[in-house]
């Protein structure tokens, strides 16, 4: 009889409790998240009805404005609090918090000087200049949640965790369609902002409190760092490659061809958004306390990749397959038309982004940020030495062209991702994309077939959807029977 020391069966049941936490996180996020992500869909697309083109192409260029701000206030201080073995003392915490609020103010307080300038460059009224101004302000709401998020996220309390969540995302679109409504135009978004930042920061102080503190550990913050800055320095080549290239074709496009290109981002990364989101918010701290038990990693990351291509794909490919139809039957849609190419590229980046970024997560959870930070640097360069020459040869769609050849170079982070945690890939990527793309060809016939109005596309979602859980269950009838049993298990074991 294998017998186990006290050190050893500790360790065991924390991995028990880390891997029953983390899919119950994940179940609980996406359940939870399913019903906002519905109003949040119905919401856009209400919006996308009600407000012209142009307007979206100023909020999507001002947001990425404000996201460059983002990404520089931080050090990536909070991803290294969370990735952290050991349990963060209060000084971590305090230095953290220190830190982040005097880079948020001296950004907010330049932002604010050179806000009328920024305006003047992209020629927005007064109107959008309130709206640059009141997302510049919104940085210090998000700011003050930090700690409290990281408590919980440490903690792998995702239950908690989701509700301001939630709780935004309804005031937010709530809010902006009922002004949108009243024909409030870019100041519906302007409003939406700023009830959004005040709901989400009561609500995470009062299921988290912490007591905010001013003080700085050079010690603690040397060491948190150490992780820190690589990780961010990923986020702000992120930025590199998409919100300063938005804000770049804000000034070269037509704000109505920004409108489209938003509008094709927004639907073609919804299933990303909330498929693959879910799993990668709870997956990377989970993963973190995994970092020393490599069988049970590969386990874990093989679990999430097959998670999120097995939602993604049929997701991505059903969307491209009922679009131009959608635009055809639902009153005054018609006019997203030109964006249809573009959400056909993007669809392709989302396909390639739900492997890599699911693998580029795994790398940071154990401390290799350095590998994605390469990788990080090549996708940035690529973005911008392919998009300008394209959409000088084929207009906004080029922004498209480039961003799914980009992806597809992302396939190669496969190779360092197995040389440091053994994972299985193919039968976790190929399976749900053969079903996906068969699920494709049936659903195009049936919508050529019998849509006529807004009925006939619901029934055609709906058999879609049929086709592609028989034909999966057919293929995966074992996987996803124990799958299913372990989150069963997870959820209502004690």
């Amino acid at each position: 009889m294998e017998k186990y020391s006290m050190t050893e069966t500790d360790s065991l049941l924390d991995i028990e409790l880390i891997k029953k936490k983390a899919i119950a996180g994940v179940v609980t996020f996406t359940l939870r998240t399913f019903f906002v992500q519905a109003f949040t869909f119905l919401a856009t697309f209400i919006l996308t009805i009600l407000l012209a083109p142009e307007i979206f192409g100023i909020f999507f260029v001002v947001s990425a404005i404000i996201n460059l701000f983002i990404y520089f206030s931080d050090v990536g201080l909070a991803a290294a609090l969370i990735q952290k073995k050991e349990e963060p003392s209060r000084d971590d915490l305090v230095s953290t918090f220190t830190i982040q609020q005097l880079i948020i103010f001296s950004l907010v307080v330049i932002g604010l000087m050179i806000s009328a300038k920024i305006a003047a460059f992209y020629k927005l009224d007064y109107q959008g200049l309130l709206l640059l101004r009141v997302l510049i302000f919104s940085l210090v709401l998000s700011s003050l949640k930090t700690i409290p998020s990281i408590l919980l996220e440490r903690k792998l309390n995702f239950t908690l965790l989701v509700i301001p969540q939630i709780a935004e995302n309804i005031v937010f679109y709530t809010v902006a369609v009922v002004l949108a409504y009243l024909k409030f135009g870019i100041a519906a978004f302007t409003w939406a902002v700023l009830a959004r930042g005040i709901v989400g920061l009561v609500l995470i102080y009062i299921l988290s409190p912490w007591r905010p503190a001013i003080g700085i550990s050079l010690k603690n913050a040397k060491r948190l760092t150490s992780f820190g800055i690589p990780f961010q320095a990923n986020s702000v080549l992120a930025l590199l490659k998409d919100d300063l290239l938005t804000a770049f074709l804000g000034k070269i496009l037509p704000f109505a061809q920004v409108g489209y290109i938003g509008w094709a981002q927004k639907w073609a990364f919804i299933p990303l958004r909330f498929f693959m989101d879910n799993v990668n918010k709870v997956t990377f701290p989970a993963y973190s306390r995994l970092q020393s038990h490599t069988n049970e990693l590969s386990k874990a990351v093989e679990k999430s990749l097959f998670f999120v291509t097995y939602f993604v794909y049929p997701s991505v490919f059903g969307m491209a397959a009922i679009a131009p139809k959608l635009l055809e039957v639902i009153p005054k849609y018609n006019k997203w038309e030109p964006a249809l190419p573009l959400l056909y590229f993007f669809a392709v980046n989302s396909i390639f982004s739900a492997v890599s970024t699911t693998f580029t997560n795994s790398l940071f959870a154990i401390n290799r940020p350095k590998i994605v930070l390469k990788f990080m640097v090549f996708w940035t360069v690529a973005t911008w030495v392919l998009t300008y020459p394209l959409v000088v040869k084929f207009g906004y769609i080029g922004v498209g062209l480039a961003s799914a050849i980009v992806a597809a170079t992302s396939i190669a982070i496969i190779y360092f991702v197995k040389k440091e945690i053994p994972v299985s890939v193919g039968k976790n990527i190929f399976g749900p994309f053969a079903i996906s793309a068969l699920m494709f060809l049936l659903v195009k016939i049936t919508v050529n077939v019998l849509v006529k109005d807004i009925f006939g596309l619901i029934l055609t979602i709906i058999i879609g959807a049929i086709i592609y859980f028989a034909l999966s269950f057919a293929v995966f009838k074992r996987h996803l029977t124990e799958d299913a049993i372990i989150i069963i298990r997870s959820l209502f074991s004690r």
